[in-house]
Order: C-alpha cells, then structure tokens, then sequence
C-alpha cells in the first residue's frame, strides 16, 4: 500500500458545488483521515486509487473544481496538534 495526500477546492457558489463538497469530502473521509479541512492522508492499494480517483471525476466540475493527488514517500513532519494515530504511523513530531 502507498501513501497518499489528497487536496481539494470545490466552487461552493450554488447548492450544486456544495453537494458536490460533501460528496468529495464524503470519498476521502471513505479511504483515509481528515488531517486539515480539505486535506486528507490516505493508505490505498492502486487498484482502489484507481476507483477512488474515477469516484473524484465523476463527481467533480472540472471547469469549477480542484483535486490535487500527491504520492507520499515518507511519513509527514507533522506540527501542531496531532491525530490519535500519527505515533503508530511514524510520522515525525517536532
């Protein structure tokens, strides 16, 4: 399993973009953990990238909408207040 940062910024002008929030928020909360408000780590084998991503494009507005992927080499410098799990990931606290 790989590791995964996923960004988002979703046009919430009309109730339509705001669906479309919830339900990008909705898949990333469905394959990792929140760690900002949209930015979320996720550990998934490639096949369920694959699926998950097909998910994101179906749901987003590609003229109105932004989902950035980034493969994570390392665990996190993580700063600041910390999630439960971060000292069974490894992820470096300073």
């Amino acid at each position: 399993m790989a590791g995964y940062l996923v960004t988002y910024d979703v046009d919430t002008t009309t109730p339509a973009g705001e669906r479309r929030l919830r339900e990008v928020a909705r898949l990333c909360e469905g394959h990792g953990l929140r760690v900002q408000y949209s930015v979320f780590e996720l550990t998934i084998e490639p096949g369920q990238l694959v699926r998950f991503i097909a998910r994101l494009q179906r749901t987003m507005d590609d003229h109105l909408d932004s989902v950035r992927i980034y493969k994570l080499s390392e665990p996190p410098v993580a700063l600041g207040r910390r999630r439960p799990d971060e000292t069974s990931r490894g992820a470096l606290v300073w």
